[in-house]
């Protein structure tokens, strides 16, 4: 899926610099993140915004069996399950066996426990700043 990009040129403004470049990470899904709770949970930003007012983070977050990971978020966020699976449940009884394809929304305020059976991969996008999950 992709959009059509118009080669086409338009007058820019005198405040407009030119073309925005976009930003490629290559076989970014292929490096573990870092660790960052427990012996099995790490996360790691792949990319973030240069919107100092709003930033928005993008990156993996990865489970391993063993201890789960209870999370309360300080911010909202969005996660694609890429590999694996996780079983993820929130305080108002919500209980999901999440596997690849899966989309979820993690609203500002949510407490959300992930565990696997084996191993979960997501990729989440974050209203957050670099490295402040």
């Amino acid at each position: 899926m992709g959009a059509i990009i118009s080669k086409a040129k338009s007058k820019m403004s005198s405040s407009e610099k030119g073309p925005v470049a976009m930003t490629y990470f290559a076989k970014a899904q292929t490096v573990k993140p870092p660790l960052i709770a427990n012996e099995n949970a790490f996360l790691g930003d792949t990319a973030t915004s240069t919107d100092t007012d709003k930033p928005i983070s993008a990156g993996f977050y990865r489970l391993e069996k063993g201890t789960p990971l209870v999370y309360e978020y300080t911010y909202h966020e969005m996660k694609v399950i890429v590999e694996g699976s996780f079983d993820i449940s929130d305080e108002s009884g919500n209980k999901v066996h999440a596997v690849p394809g899966d989309v979820f929304y993690f609203p500002k305020g949510s407490k959300i426990t992930f565990t696997t059976e084996d191993y979960g991969l997501g990729f989440f996008v974050g209203q957050r700043a670099k490295d402040s999950a």
